[in-house]
C-alpha cells in the first residue's frame, strides 16, 4: 500500500529520469534495496543538492508508490567524500556498490548485507587499502548464501592439496578436478590461505599486490557464473 517511511541507505548507484529527475538505487536498512524518484534533482537550485550521490548514507523519507517510490527528504549521515578523492577508493567503492545492487533482491531486508556495506566503505574512507574488495566479495558471498568451499576441494571433497578455484564446482578444488573443469582458475594454495584469513578478518589485512589481483579474479568469476551477470566495476581491479 502507498504511504509514507522513515529508513537510512546507501545510494547505489542513480539514472537520468526525463529532464530533471532521476531514478535512485538505495540499500535501505529496513526495506532492503528501493528504487526511488529524486524529483527535480538535477536542477540548478534543488533541494537534493548533491545528497543522493553514489555511495551516500543518509536518512530518508521515502513515500511508497505503485511502481517506483519518491524521495521526500533526505538527511547525509556521510557523504564518503574521502572515497571520491582517491583512484583506488573510488574504483574500489564502485566495486562495493555495484556487487551489492546486483546481488540483492528488491523489497528484501538483510541487515547483515547493509551493515558489510557500511563498514566496507568506512573501511575505505579510513585507508583505501586493495584488500579491502576481495574481503567484502568473499564475506558478502558468505552472508548472501554462495559461500565459496576453502577448506577442502569442492569437487571431490579432499583435503589435501588445492590448486585451483571452480566457479562451477563451488569453490577452491585440488589439481585433478582443477584439470577437468576447463572453466576453473589455476590458485595456490597460499591464494586459497588468503581467502580465508580475508573471510574471518577486519577489512585491511596486508598481502602481496598479485596474490590480490588473483584471488579478486577469482572472487569476480565466481560471483558473475552465480549470479550470470557481468561486474564491470571489478574489471579494472582483476586486471593486474
Amino acid at each position: 500500500m502507498p504511504g509514507l517511511y522513515k529508513d537510512e541507505g546507501i545510494v547505489l548507484k542513480t539514472i537520468k529520469l526525463g529532464e530533471a529527475d532521476r531514478i535512485v538505487t538505495l540499500l535501505t536498512r529496513d526495506t532492503g534495496k528501493v528504487r526511488a524518484v529524486a524529483k527535480g534533482i538535477r536542477k540548478t537550485k534543488s533541494r537534493f543538492g548533491a545528497r543522493l550521490e553514489p555511495f551516500t548514507h543518509a536518512h530518508l523519507m521515502i513515500y511508497k508508490g505503485r511502481n517506483l517510490d519518491t524521495i521526500t527528504g533526505v538527511d547525509i549521515v556521510d557523504s564518503f567524500d574521502a572515497v571520491r578523492r582517491d583512484y583506488l577508493g573510488l574504483t574500489s567503492a564502485a566495486a562495493l556498490v555495484e556487487v551489492v545492487e546486483k546481488i540483492t533482491l528488491d523489497r528484501e531486508p538483510s541487515l547483515s548485507v547493509y551493515t558489510l556495506l557500511l563498514d566496507g566503505l568506512q573501511a575505505l574512507a579510513s585507508a583505501p587499502g586493495p584488500t579491502i574488495v576481495p574481503a567484502f566479495l568473499v564475506k558478502l558471498l558468505s552472508v548472501s548464501g554462495y559461500h565459496p568451499q576453502l577448506t577442502v576441494c569442492a569437487g571431490c571433497g579432499d583435503g589435501t592439496v588445492l590448486a585451483g578455484f571452480s566457479p562451477s564446482l563451488g569453490g577452491a578444488v585440488c589439481e585433478s578436478c582443477w584439470r577437468e573443469d576447463r572453466g576453473a582458475l589455476a590458485l595456490a594454495a597460499d591464494r586459497i590461505d588468503l581467502l580465508n584469513r580475508l573471510l574471518d578478518s577486519e577489512f585491511g589485512h596486508a598481502a602481496d599486490a598479485g596474490a590480490v589481483v588473483e584471488v579478486t579474479r577469482a572472487l569476480r568469476a565466481y560471483t558473475e557464473y552465480y549470479l550470470e551477470r557481468p561486474l564491470k566495476s571489478l574489471q579494472l581491479l582483476a586486471a593486474g
